[in-house]
């Protein structure tokens, strides 16, 4: 299970408030992000690997999340907030860590100063740091969609990718717009520390996604016979399992650090290695393409039965804890893409029953940013409506079009480049303001 179908703790996310280090003097406010990341984070690394050692369970990634710099640095402008976000950058290189989120503005029912001055800097901050990573809320279910800060984002994501264009707009994949934004969820791009979570608290993400292929095919090797309900209650126990092992890992973690025990989040989260393939998973369910008829309703199992499976396995399950469908990262999603078996409307269609929503999804250069707006209000809109998170990487790729290739490297994978109306929806988002929030938004 460990070494042939891909078992491991995705990412340890440690949260780390930083409100206390709020001040007028951006020098000394740096100073403080810059002491207590380190003195809470330092030892993360190697803690995660003292416990990887003793259970045999890998720990892909050590990261932090902050709480929303927006908020943090309230009143300070676009330069302030780039030098913080080189201060965040700085400080987890010293502590050895991956990636730091927590650059992120909620803004789902207006912009303050703070977040409309974080959204500027965005093209600066991810194409001049290596570790930072940012999420923007701009939409809820309460609250409904904030057009306005998407306007702004259409505009943003192609300063973004011109900025990061020797590596095909690579900056625009460490970015990730939301609808009902998790607090505790422990994958980037999105993760930051909530207001209401501890002062430090340890979020786990652990994926299976070859585990839970393997789990399926030797059900049908053993029992030919065997119908879809059989295949639910063979997914469902083994979530069952793999969260068990997150939540252990989380916790000795946590206690040998004195931080807080959060959440485990078991998200069947691909990477670009083949056997470790959500599309995978579908085709050993029986969609020859994935993409054909009958995937949307093999996604939906597919999730209900991790969300049942992780929910009898723990009371501390949190985070997205489903299924993600992030093209580039996913070899079996980029081939059917590349092989015309799935469309961005087909994608569009499935995000409606799974954890994410459109993620990682390269695009031609020349797609116009009221074009990117429409796309991410579309995918907004399905998480207000039914009150659950969606959320959008979108990366235009400079100087080349559907059907060329985008080569990202590393768990960020690579895919075929999407085809997309382009310019057919200007006058519509071009109006602005917000759209109100859904009648389901009310108390009953």
């Amino acid at each position: 299970m460990l070494q042939n179908e891909h078992l491991d703790v995705r990412a340890v996310n440690m949260g780390v408030d930083l409100f206390d280090c709020a001040d007028r003097d951006i020098d000394r406010a740096c100073k403080l992000i810059r002491e207590k990341i380190l003195r809470n984070a330092s030892p993360l690394v190697g803690v995660c690997e003292s416990v990887s050692r003793r259970y045999g369970i890998p720990v892909v990634n050590k990261r932090v999340s902050v709480s929303p710099i927006a908020d943090v640095l309230a009143g300070h402008g676009k330069a302030e907030l780039l030098q913080a976000a080189k201060t965040l950058d700085e400080a987890a290189g010293e502590a050895g860590i991956d990636i730091i989120g927590g650059y992120s503005a909620l803004c789902q029912k207006g912009m303050t100063i703070s977040d409309r001055s974080l959204i500027e800097s965005l093209p600066e901050v991810l194409s001049e740091t290596k570790r930072v990573c940012a999420s923007i809320n701009a939409a809820s279910t309460k609250a409904g969609i904030n057009v306005e800060a998407l306007l702004l984002l259409g505009r943003i994501w192609l300063e973004i990718a011109a900025r990061t264009a020797d590596a095909d707009g690579f900056g625009c994949c460490k970015l990730s717009v939301f609808a009902n934004i998790p607090e505790d969820n422990p994958f980037m791009a999105g993760a930051y520390k909530g207001i209401g979570e501890p002062e430090t608290v340890i979020n786990i993400g652990v994926s299976g996604p070859g585990v839970v292929k393997r789990a399926i095919e030797r059900l049908r090797q053993n029992h030919p016979n065997c119908n879809l309900g059989d295949i639910a209650e063979q997914i469902k126990t083994t979530a069952f399992r793999v969260t068990r092992c997150g939540e252990l890992i989380g916790r000795e973690v946590a206690k040998t650090l004195g931080a807080e025990f959060g959440i485990v989040d078991l998200s069947l989260a691909p990477t670009p290695a083949v056997g470790d393939s959500v599309g995978e998973i579908f085709e050993a369910m029986g969609i020859r393409h994935v993409g054909g008829p009958g995937t949307t309703a093999a996604l939906a199992m597919l999730n209900d039965a991790v969300k049942k499976g992780g929910a009898f396995a723990s009371s501390s399950v949190g985070g997205l804890s489903g299924a993600f469908i992030p093209v580039a990262e996913d070899s079996s999603l980029a081939k059917a893409v590349e092989e015309h078996h799935l469309s961005l409307e087909k994608l569009e269609a499935m995000t409606n029953v799974c954890s994410v929503g459109l993620d990682m999804i390269a695009l031609p250069g020349d797609t116009c940013a009221e074009t990117l707006t429409a796309l991410a209000m579309d995918e907004l809109a399905i998480g207000i409506i039914n009150r659950k998170t969606t959320s959008v990487r979108l990366i235009p790729v400079p100087g080349k079009k559907a059907g060329d290739r985008a080569v990202f490297g590393g768990l960020f994978g690579e895919s075929p480049i999407m085809t997309i109306p382009n310019q057919t929806s200007d006058s519509f988002v071009c109006m602005g303001g917000r759209v109100p929030a859904p009648l389901t938004s009310l108390n009953n």
